[in-house]
């Protein structure tokens, strides 16, 4: 049986289903709005148990899932939400290992998603040209242990990548497609390229560049995502719907035959076939 240890990340879960993020230590206290609890008491127990404050009041003591990490950030800009992370980190194979470039790195969402997935023998370079954000994303990443996974760059990538045969690489910019020559350079021959636009007016602008910048099979796709009260006599869906967030588009990067001219044929290649 899997218990707390000291410096474990732990997540308080409230019968309201209030959330409460601690780095467990010796000494230490969490004062809550249904009242105290020490973490001498938390440690060395195990995951899943239930727990009451000084008041009496009970709490589920869990290890927080990427999903809880991901929307308890601290953040000054809208992030990316967890239905389209995961499906960004589908699309672009991440796993452990694997070398990703990020543009655009925000309060860190991705980043956070991008860190965990690649594991300690991966790496995330992430970059930005604002140093505060840079900043912000830093410390949600050191929050939950994973700022030794990324390395920031505060860099404008007008001028270019400083990496090369990096496994994948997403733009999280409101004009993708200026990019995507520096995105070519910095990709591996086979990698794979996403990015994420609120409206079809820049979908389509990027989809032009990405024919003419040696990218392929391109895919764009939405996701929504509708949740269910979960009571078992009446079960049926919430009041309000995660609808539209962004467009995601998807492609990888190709080595075209220096006289090959595209025509109709070779356009529809250029597409990815939707995946049933």
């Amino acid at each position: 049986m899997r218990s707390t240890r000291t410096g474990d990340l732990a997540m308080l879960v409230a019968h309201d289903q209030k959330r409460f993020f601690l780095r467990l230590e010796t000494g230490k206290d969490l004062q809550t709005h249904h009242g105290v609890l020490q973490h001498d008491d938390l440690i060395g127990i195990p995951w899943g148990s239930e727990i009451r404050s000084h008041l009496g009041k009970r709490y589920y003591l869990l290890e927080p899932t990427l999903k809880d990490l991901l929307l308890n950030i601290k953040r000054r800009s809208q992030i990316i939400f967890p239905k389209d992370i995961g499906y960004i980190l589908l699309r672009l194979s991440i796993g452990p290992g694997k070398t990703v470039v990020e543009a655009g790195t925000g309060s860190g969402a991705l980043t956070t998603a991008l860190a965990w997935m690649v594991g300690p023998q991966g790496k995330v370079i992430s970059y930005d040209r604002r140093e505060d954000m840079q900043a912000l994303a830093h410390r949600n990443l050191k929050r939950v242990g994973l700022e030794g996974q990324v390395e920031f760059r505060l860099h404008d990538i007008a001028e270019g990548f400083d990496e090369t045969e990096v496994d994948a690489l997403f733009l999280d910019l409101p004009s993708p497609q200026i990019y995507l020559p520096q995105a070519r350079v910095a990709l591996c021959n086979g990698g794979t390229f996403g990015s994420i636009l609120p409206t079809a007016n820049q979908v389509s602008a990027l989809l032009y560049a990405l024919q003419r910048n040696s990218f392929a099979l391109m895919e764009v796709c939405e996701i929504f995502l509708r949740f269910y009260k979960p009571v078992p006599e009446r079960l049926r869906p919430t009041d309000r719907m995660v609808a539209h967030t962004g467009y995601l588009v998807f492609a990888r990067a190709i080595i075209p035959e220096p006289q090959l001219e595209t025509d109709a044929s070779n356009a529809d290649f250029t597409q990815a076939k939707p995946e049933q």
